[in-house]
């Protein structure tokens, strides 16, 4: 069975682990992927050492069909968000 953690779990968590109280844990989640999510929107990149890399990858505009009438279009160029693992966590994970 595997283990979920979501938002909620995660400031919880950091709250029982340092004796904080929940609000607390909730808004030093909230800070750290707000901070993520400036850095990210500005282009920038997001490494975290033996976890992995945060980064925005350009996605250029290409052709594409629509499925349901079968048209052709053109699909617009975007930034996607993208992780890559560490080793440390790739290793951790194949344990």
């Amino acid at each position: 069975m595997s283990e979920v953690l979501n938002k909620k779990a995660l400031s919880e968590n950091i709250a029982e682990e340092f004796d904080f109280t929940k609000k607390v844990g909730t808004e030093i989640v909230n800070y750290v992927l707000e901070t993520f999510t400036e850095v990210l929107a500005k282009g920038g990149t997001v490494e975290l050492s033996g976890f992995g890399k945060f980064e925005v990858r350009h996605r250029p505009e290409r052709p594409g069909i629509n499925p349901a009438t079968k048209e052709r279009i053109v699909i617009k160029a975007s930034n996607s968000p993208a992780f890559k693992a560490a080793k440390g966590l790739k290793d951790a994970v194949n344990q």
